[in-house]
């Protein structure tokens, strides 16, 4: 029996998760077989970023919102997750105040400023992670989509809008670390976050969150609503001729989508260890979008395959010639862009033929 593109990528993503977290405990330090705490954390830092194209995918492959924004909503996610971790050093930081973080003492705050009230609550960081990323994109979206604002001018205006991002965060008096950023993190939930336990734990949690958001991200894209949304970007007009208000679908994945990205930057941070205005670069979110059309856009498990190969390449190749990591991914790009259409996992189509995507006259009929 063949099996879907679900069972295959969770089954993998299983199989991953499994023989790591079994390799780095039960193999000694020296074995062939034992994976070590810096590869753990690597590996998890991976799948965040594989989750964070899964996110694009879903709306640039199936939708054809090409956004150069996913990097915003990425560190908005992160930002959440940074200010529970600072809260939570609490007397342990260089300055020792309980309540402030160290960069608030030093630019001498007498008090939380109020949207950091409740930043001390894991539940109140949760709720953070969704509803940053998912109500600036869905008042961005609603805005943008309703104006019948596409193509090129939505890709300008979603870059723009990172950049925006971007320049606040790096001023002191938002609050948020300025240029440094957050870290020296220390624990979460009461576990050090220097523990090996730890760390197993947040990147099975990665695993698990990514296998089950692949698995929602495909029941999206193949139900009714899927295929409407798959005949918006082939032919958009038509959609709205017969019927369907083309906007909220876009506003929907837009947002679904934005959340997505957030959960992938809370997963990250405590994992890396440091949140900063830098992860609101635009050329971090042009970085995305070559993930997914390195690993084949419109898939979902090209996205990952992207992202995974390479974050894995910059990680080599940043280590042996750093000046030349840019000319190499863009290169790549051209490569895969002249030779592979359709990624990388074009060159499997033939031994695992993917499902054929309805178009949009078939839905209009």
């Amino acid at each position: 029996m063949r099996l879907s593109s679900v069972q295959r990528v969770v089954s993998i993503l299983a199989i991953v998760g499994i023989y790591v977290i079994l390799a780095n405990t039960l193999f000694p330090e020296g074995s062939f077989f034992h994976v070590s705490s810096y590869s753990v954390n690597l590996l998890g830092k991976y799948l965040c970023y594989a989750l964070l194209a899964l996110a694009l995918d879903l709306v640039w492959g199936y939708c054809g919102i090409l956004s150069l924004g996913h990097g915003a909503f990425f560190a908005l996610g992160g930002y959440a997750m940074g200010m529970y971790l600072m809260r939570q050093i609490g007397d342990r930081g260089v300055y020792g105040n309980p309540e402030l973080p160290d960069f608030m003492v030093f630019l001498n705050w007498d008090s939380l400023p109020w949207f950091w009230q409740g930043s001390d609550s894991f539940v109140w960081m949760i709720a953070m992670v969704v509803l940053a990323p998912g109500l600036l994109a869905y008042v961005f979206g609603a805005m943008a989509f309703r104006s019948r604002v596409s193509g090129v001018y939505l890709s300008i205006m979603t870059q723009a809008m990172t950049y925006a991002l971007m320049l606040a965060f790096f001023r002191n008096e938002m609050g948020f670390g300025g240029n440094n950023g957050m870290t020296d993190f220390k624990d979460i939930l009461g576990f050090s976050l220097q523990s090996d336990t730890t760390r197993l734990v947040l990147f099975g949690l990665t695993v698990v969150i990514l296998a089950a958001a692949y698995y929602l991200c495909d029941r999206i894209v193949t139900c009714k609503a899927g295929k409407i949304i798959t005949a918006i970007r082939d032919s958009e007009s038509r959609v709205r001729f017969v019927g369907y208000n083309s906007a909220s679908y876009k506003v929907f994945l837009f947002t679904f989508s934005a959340v997505l990205a957030g959960i992938a930057g809370a997963l990250y941070v405590p994992q890396v260890g440091i949140i900063n205005p830098g992860e609101f670069s635009p050329i971090n979110s042009i970085e995305i979008v070559i993930w997914v059309a390195i690993g084949g856009r419109g898939t979902l498990y090209g996205a990952i395959i992207g992202a995974v190969v390479v974050s894995f390449a910059k990680t080599r190749l940043t280590g042996i010639m750093p000046e030349a990591w840019l000319f190499a991914l863009g290169g790549l790009f051209v490569l895969v862009t002249l030779l592979l259409p359709k990624g990388l996992v074009g060159l499997f189509d033939k031994r695992f033929p993917a499902k054929k995507n309805t178009t949009a006259q078939e839905n209009a009929a």
